[in-house]
């Protein structure tokens, strides 16, 4: 048995080239100490979101706090918050983020293995807010 001490090292800046805007992470279980399964809390401030990206054994988030957006290659953005869960499919190809407005933090389930593609337009996060509000 492992127990990850809650002072493991806290929360670390969402690289670039993953993230656009304030984003910050924290891996709260490592892959090898879990029996393969990452777990992580993803803090991303207003406007903050991923890159487009998939995994190879599906991604679920589970929101802690905020307001935030989540939206499938092809489909339509949603509105997600506090107590929602998500469960992007493997191969899904998906991004998430705050809002533009509210910050939002979400735990992280999944295998190791991401395939990180390219980020979300402004524009394109700009639209995806507007629908999924209701604007």
């Amino acid at each position: 048995m492992d127990i990850t001490r809650a002072d493991h090292g806290g929360a670390e800046p969402g690289p670039e080239d993953w993230f656009a805007g304030d984003v910050e992470m924290e891996e709260l279980a490592p892959a090898h100490e879990s029996g393969g399964v990452q777990l992580m809390k993803v803090h991303f401030g207003p406007g903050a979101r991923t890159a487009w990206h998939s995994h190879p054994s599906g991604q679920l988030l589970h929101v802690l706090a905020g307001f935030g957006l989540v939206q499938s290659a092809g489909g339509a953005a949603e509105g997600i918050g506090t107590g929602d869960t998500v469960w992007a499919g493997p191969g899904e190809c998906h991004w998430h983020g705050a809002t533009a407005e509210h910050a939002l933090t979400h735990l992280a389930i999944q295998q190791p293995g991401t395939t990180w593609e390219e980020h979300v337009r402004d524009e394109d996060y700009a639209a995806a807010g507007a629908a999924a509000m209701g604007a």
